[in-house]
């Protein structure tokens, strides 16, 4: 196997391509719509998602910042071969693509400014540190790993969320309410700046603020709309209520659907909780197995 070559095409299809269960609930939001513009803006939206795969063409202009989840057996290991080919794979995927051009030239200070410019290659945009997963996960979204298991998960994360995303500390008040509440409020916040509804929002609740978005990854590259819990369900159709709707034209569906992911806790009086409001064209995912 080409490993490098392997990678590439994960990442395009990432980028192209609407996992079933999303196209399921899209379509079902358009079923249901009684808000005239509403069900319009959905309509686009699922033409843009049917084109795009047609044509193996990005979701969207925002080809997003590539993400890595390594989810691994006890009998497989990895070594950094392995991880010199994901680095190169991911910049042959998003020179292919052609992802947009976004990484920023110059030293840690001129990177900070912007001051020198662009890369013209999208390959340039390197990935953050990468996640390792295996069977001690202890999580909402834990797996049942078999022990040949080595699958790599690709997330494009796009910009637009990560401006309203938050990950700070909740005083948990020895109640899940009061933590699930606070977090629902930061969405309903977000939401209303967002602009690219209806989203999939993912909230990750963790010990650290490390953790915390640890988990919120996770249940990004795991989560399956069709198998939502119900404090997933209950935390969708509050966000339903506010009436955002899609871009923000009102209606029944601000959210297609809700990840939770809840990690180990320490005895404290905080709770570390990380969300994410993606947009309309996340999650953008795709798995390569080894």
């Amino acid at each position: 196997m080409d490993i490098v070559n392997e990678i590439s095409k994960t990442i395009i299809t990432a980028s192209t391509n609407l996992s079933d269960d999303k196209l399921r609930a899209l379509k079902y939001a358009i079923s249901i719509e009684d808000n005239e513009n509403a069900r319009w803006a959905l309509e686009q939206i699922l033409e843009n998602y049917l084109v795009a795969q047609k044509i193996k063409f990005p979701l969207c202009d925002d080809t997003g910042i590539p993400h890595v989840i390594i989810e691994m057996g006890e009998n497989r290991q990895i070594d950094g071969k392995l991880l010199n080919q994901i680095h190169e794979g991911i910049a042959s995927g998003l020179n292919n693509l052609p992802a947009r051009p976004m990484a920023v030239k110059g030293n840690f200070k001129e990177k900070i400014e912007q001051s020198q410019g662009l890369y013209d290659s999208p390959g340039k945009l390197s990935p953050p540190s990468i996640l390792i997963d295996s069977v001690n996960d202890e999580s909402t979204y834990k797996r049942d790993i078999d022990s040949d298991t080595l699958n790599i998960h690709f997330l494009l994360e796009g910009g637009g969320p990560e401006i309203r995303a938050k990950t700070l500390r909740v005083y948990h008040k020895r109640s899940f309410e009061n933590v699930i509440n606070t977090a629902c409020e930061w969405l309903e916040s977000s939401l209303k700046m967002l602009g690219c509804t209806p989203s999939i929002p993912s909230i990750g609740i963790g010990r650290t603020h490390y953790e915390a978005t640890s988990l919120l990854l996770k249940s990004i590259a795991y989560g399956n709309l069709d198998k939502q819990n119900q404090y997933e369900k209950d935390i969708t159709d509050r966000l339903n209520i506010s009436g955002i709707g899609p871009l923000g034209f009102g209606g029944k569906t601000t959210v297609l659907g809700c990840y939770l992911n809840i990690g180990n806790q320490r005895a404290s009086g905080v709770r570390i909780v990380s969300i994410r409001p993606s947009c309309f064209v996340e999650p953008r995912v795709a798995t390569l197995k080894l």
